[in-house]
């Protein structure tokens, strides 16, 4: 079943490949699932693409004769009709520069050729959740907009409730982030404020930014909204397939909040500070952490603050697959991370208000 079942139309899947056996294959597949269309050459596929409405995805091949999967994602990404459908190559080349091109086109992601029916569905269902949630975001950005005109405070309006929308989405996927939002917003704030005039962070974190780092901080889990029921909510430890697909969220995260910024053609250090946490704050500073392994100064310092703050407050707290550390035991965990895990000196500074920490965890207990 997948993550966008239950919402009543199932989303239909262009599939396009010049080999019968595949097009057999994959519509086999997906069919359970979604509507799925079919188109054996490249000019085929831009007529079922550009019909209203257009198909949520496209699993395109990337070699076939006449038009091939790069001259036909670059037509779809000159139409505004067709522009925004999601595309994943399907290609049995391992060539990196032909990947570096698809993804330099728009691509949103490669399948390598004999296909894993599994990590199809996988990757059709992620991509798909992640689509549905940009329409979201667009239409509550829509909504924003019009109220923004009626009021003179507009900025502040439009952070405030696009914090609303986008930290629901998060709240909705996992039914224990509600408090855990509140208290890592003001851990957060706490060590900024702890921080400020520390000559390593001066410079960041002025009052301004202080209080952008306090609103944008509910959005570092939003990227969950791409991962799947079964593994978000899973009780037990997740195998390496699944935590592969979890990592994912810090990627989920980042594209959504980009997406936040394309829309009002610019990027505010609201949304600056939101992107940084979303995507980073799974980085440790020995660079062993992910996405992209980042070590030391090269990782954002709200998502340096995030990380802490993160670990305590997951460490503190009951999860369906773990039960709740003692605050003695949680900062025995954090010293030990201490120039691995996290920046020694934001490390430092927890220690130094952990009493502010422990007040924080009780006046937002989760009841």
């Amino acid at each position: 079943m997948t993550t966008n079942a239950g919402h009543g139309v199932r989303p239909t899947v262009l599939v396009v490949d010049d080999t019968p056996d595949n097009l057999t294959l994959l519509a086999d597949l997906l069919k359970d699932d979604y509507k799925v269309k079919l188109a054996n050459h490249g000019l085929k596929a831009l007529r079922i693409a550009a019909t209203d409405p257009p198909p949520d995805l496209i699993l395109l091949d990337l070699m076939m004769p006449e038009m091939d999967g790069h001259e036909v994602l670059r037509r779809l990404k000159e139409d505004p009709a067709t522009a925004d459908i999601p595309v994943i190559f399907l290609t049995a080349r391992a060539d990196v520069e032909d990947e570096r091109m698809g993804l330099a086109l728009g691509a949103v992601d490669y399948i390598h050729k004999p296909i894993s029916p599994p990590i199809v569905l996988v990757r059709v269902d992620n991509q798909l959740t992640v689509s549905r949630a940009r329409r979201v975001l667009r239409d509550q950005n829509s909504v924003l907009e019009a109220l923004v005109k009626e009021r003179t405070a507009e900025l502040v309006l439009m952070r405030d409730a696009t914090i609303h929308a986008m930290a629901s989405l998060a709240e909705t996927r996992d039914n224990e982030t509600g408090n855990h939002i509140r208290r890592t917003q003001n851990y957060v704030a706490a060590l900024a404020r702890r921080l400020k005039a520390h000559p390593r962070f001066s410079d960041v974190l002025t009052d301004e930014n202080i209080e952008l780092l306090h609103k944008s901080a509910p959005l570092h889990d939003i990227g969950k909204i791409g991962v799947p029921d079964r593994i978000l909510l899973k009780p037990g430890k997740l195998d390496p397939e699944e935590w592969e697909v979890m990592k994912l969220h810090t990627v989920y995260g980042r594209d959504v909040i980009r997406e936040v910024e394309r829309y009002v053609g610019r990027s505010d250090g609201f949304l600056r500070f939101a992107r940084e946490i979303a995507y980073s704050h799974q980085e440790k500073w020995d660079g062993s952490g992910y996405p992209e392994g980042l070590a030391g100064d090269e990782i954002p310092v709200s998502a340096r603050l995030m990380a802490v703050a993160d670990v305590y407050d997951a460490l503190i707290t009951r999860r369906v697959y773990k039960p709740a550390f003692s605050h003695e035991d949680a900062m025995g965990i954090l010293r030990q991370g201490r120039g691995s895990h996290f920046d020694p000196d934001v490390l430092d500074a927890m220690l130094s208000i952990e009493a502010e920490f422990r007040a924080i965890a009780s006046q937002f207990e989760d009841h």
